[in-house]
């Protein structure tokens, strides 16, 4: 976006996270000739949060997030703005983990990221953004949105390494014409480039995982924390028993690591998560010669979010983050399911998102409430 006299007129909120993709779109608002105000976003405090049996629970040594908070003052001060905190942890907690706990109890596998997205980044932030009298918000994510007379679409980032644009998929029209992702038209050697340029304090700073705003924990135990896991039996598809699994909930379909099978009945691994009967509490694996059972050719998506007219049709999805584009069919069944046939696709998993595309545009998503397995056409949801 090139400076013109309409953006040194236009203000912006930006959600400054401590990172270094928040730091230089800061920067780049900034060059462009925006009035930036700059937020850091405070949605986790584990000081205030319960276990299953309503006692305190302690994650930190030092919050991660105070680190943050700290990292993201100090590009503030080094670029010139001032840096307001928010605290969204009543609806972070209502909104998403909530919802996150909740999934894990249906032994679905959730992506949080996606309605943090939805519900904190792009509601309760936008709200607040909204009482500044601002005409954007912004946010260091590597995706594009076109704003048109005809409405606002949201596009791949050009780095498609990094391409964050199955993050937001979920968002409406709505929420996506008041957006703007400064980092989205360059890739990430750029961003380390511009930081490096900058003397930014986290040109280094390593890229956030983890759960969104919670971060990198041994995700088992967090989750003991507030679901009880139901150890149980784990089974061939013949119904051979291989072993005992620790709670459906901590496993997901496709998975292989963590399985702790060797070489079984003259049968190499890996070995594979295929599927969950959850009546019996039963984990079911096959291995690496087995893994049609993977496989499936349809699923039912709900919830979904759609923008632009509803075609059924051709076009391209993605199941899961970093997955390459993947040639489906789509037919809308009313306004809140849609089936998407596919051929052969293996760990298309309930619970996670299905992003639909035609080319860099991503048209909407929902998430996956029914596979269709192609063998034996088994149904797990």
């Amino acid at each position: 976006m090139k400076l013109t006299s309409n953006n040194k007129r236009k203000k912006v909120i930006l959600g400054l996270s401590g990172g270094v993709d928040s730091a230089v779109a800061l920067y780049i608002l900034k060059k462009q000739g925006y009035d930036v105000i700059a937020v850091f976003m405070r949605n986790w405090d584990s000081a205030l949060n319960r276990d299953i049996l309503g006692n305190p629970t302690s994650f930190d040594d030092i919050c991660p997030q105070e680190r943050d908070y700290q990292d993201a003052l100090k590009v503030a001060n080094q670029l010139g703005v001032k840096l307001e905190r928010v605290d969204f942890i009543k609806e972070y907690w209502d909104r998403v983990f909530t919802y996150f706990l909740d999934e894990y109890k249906l032994n679905r596998t959730p992506n949080p990221d996606v309605l943090c997205n939805n519900e904190i980044k792009f509601k309760a932030f936008l709200d607040y953004a909204m009482t500044k009298d601002v005409d954007y918000i912004a946010m260091g994510h590597y995706a594009r949105v076109e704003h048109t007379k005809d409405g606002s679409k949201l596009l791949k980032g050009i780095d498609k390494n990094k391409d964050q644009s199955y993050f937001l998929s979920q968002l409406t029209s709505e929420q996506l014409s008041k957006a703007l992702f400064p980092v989205g038209d360059i890739d990430k050697t750029e961003v380390r480039e511009i930081a490096h340029k900058l003397g930014l304090v986290v040109k280094d700073k390593k890229d956030s995982t983890g759960i969104c705003f919670i971060g990198e924990r041994d995700f088992n135990k967090f989750l003991s924390n507030y679901l009880p896991a139901k150890p149980g039996k784990m089974k061939r598809l013949d119904g051979t028993v291989i072993g005992d699994h620790y709670g459906l909930m901590n496993y997901t379909i496709g998975q292989r690591k963590g399985l702790g099978i060797g070489t079984l009945d003259g049968l190499d691994g890996p070995w594979y998560v295929v599927g969950k009967d959850l009546k019996t509490n039963t984990l079911l694996v096959e291995n690496k010669d087995n893994l049609d059972y993977l496989k499936s050719d349809e699923a039912t998506i709900i919830n979904y979010v759609w923008r632009g007219p509803k075609v059924n049709g051709k076009y391209n999805a993605k199941f899961r983050y970093r997955q390459a584009d993947q040639p489906v069919e789509v037919e809308f069944i009313d306004d809140n399911k849609m089936i998407v046939r596919y051929k052969d696709i293996k760990a298309v998993t309930p619970g996670q998102v299905c992003a639909i595309y035609d080319g860099d545009v991503c048209l909407g998503s929902g998430f996956i409430d029914e596979v269709f397995y192609k063998k034996e056409r088994r149904i797990y949801s």
